[in-house]
């Protein structure tokens, strides 16, 4: 899909980790960006495996994994420097 699919459908996702987390990500606006931000990233580790997220669902899992990733990879570094957690 195009970057403008691509932002969109991050942003659902975004908001869907958020409910999954429930209370431990970002807040909203912080979810939506991670959203994004893993749905970029979520294509391209796919695209680096040969594989390419086709039509809306696949591309909403595919993004919906990526922010939860990368909001877990988030949470390591956030332990690991000693910052507060959001719990």
């Amino acid at each position: 899909m195009g970057l403008i699919a691509d932002i969109v459908i991050g942003l659902l996702a975004g908001w869907i980790t958020g409910l999954v987390r429930r209370g431990r990500g970002y807040g909203l606006l912080g979810n939506l960006v991670v959203g994004v931000v893993g749905a970029l990233v979520g294509d391209f580790i796919l695209g680096l495996i040969g594989f390419v997220a086709q039509g809306f669902l696949a591309s909403l899992i595919t993004a919906t994994a990526g922010a939860a990733g990368l909001l877990y990879l988030v949470g390591l570094v956030r332990k690991r420097t000693g910052e507060p957690s959001d719990r």
